[in-house]
């Protein structure tokens, strides 16, 4: 035992036990008590005004509503192999028209223009130099006023002139549908010219309208369809979207030939 005596611990009665003794953790959440008046209850306890607020517009930084572009679309990666969206699919916009293939339609309208312009190219040269077994200016001259034709010796020049500028511009596929168009009022002459030297129809060659006819087909097929994206005249949308203007071409043709033939007897 010690000097020091030890300090007496009272012992619990049972009125004590009966009442609950209070804890700290009883009521985690406490409440601060704060007076109101230190709250900041609006806008104005800030001190800030309301067209700190407001939007601005593109003037106030100085630019023009015109020159405000819209916002650029971010370019998302897109991984290997993967099928891109066609431009429109995301905004739901309907995707432009898909490019027609032509395949080898323009090849097949740069052989015929070579083989019709090649032809009138020839025939020209023949009736103006008289090469390869050809009348010559003469010899076109006096069948030209045989078949009745007025001022033979003008016409001579123009139809000579004329198979030769045509058949070239055909080939180089530049203003087809005038050089077609000169092509068929042509031959609509020269077929009228034969039909009218033998008595009937005559159709086969030599003595027929066979040849003239191919040449005028092939002549029309090319004022209606144009010449092809192989051309000169490739890039211009008459050349390989012909409409209008084709038929207008093709009467010129059809009308400039048969009123030859009518007036200039």
């Amino acid at each position: 035992m010690t000097d020091k005596a030890k300090d007496h611990v009272p012992e619990p009665t049972p009125q004590d036990a009966a009442e609950p003794v209070s804890s700290p953790y009883d009521n985690p959440t406490l409440e601060l008590q704060r007076p109101r008046s230190s709250m900041l209850e609006s806008d104005d306890d800030l001190d800030l005004e309301n067209s700190a607020f407001e939007r601005r517009g593109p003037a106030q930084y100085g630019y023009a509503d015109s020159d405000v572009a819209p916002t650029e679309r971010m370019h998302r990666y897109e991984p290997a192999g993967a099928v891109a969206a066609p431009i429109g699919a995301e905004t739901g916009a309907a995707p432009g028209p898909a490019k027609a293939r032509r395949g080898t339609l323009d090849l097949g309208l740069l052989v015929l223009r070579l083989v019709v312009g090649g032809t009138m190219v020839v025939h020209g040269v023949q009736k103006l130099t008289g090469l390869w077994g050809g009348p010559g200016m003469d010899g076109f001259e006096a069948m030209l006023a045989d078949a009745g034709y007025q001022r033979p010796a003008l016409l001579a020049v123009l139809g000579a002139v004329g198979e030769v500028a045509a058949g070239a511009l055909l080939i180089l596929g530049l203003l087809t549908p005038l050089a077609a168009a000169a092509v068929l009022a042509i031959m609509i002459n020269a077929w009228l010219f034969r039909q009218s030297a033998e008595p009937g129809l005559q159709y086969f060659a030599p003595d027929g309208v066979e040849y003239e006819t191919l040449l005028a087909a092939a002549a029309a097929v090319i004022v209606l369809t144009g010449p092809g994206r192989v051309a000169v005249d490739g890039t211009r949308g008459w050349a390989t979207r012909p409409f209008a203007g084709s038929f207008v071409a093709l009467l010129l043709g059809v009308a400039g030939g048969v009123c030859l033939w009518i007036f200039g007897r």
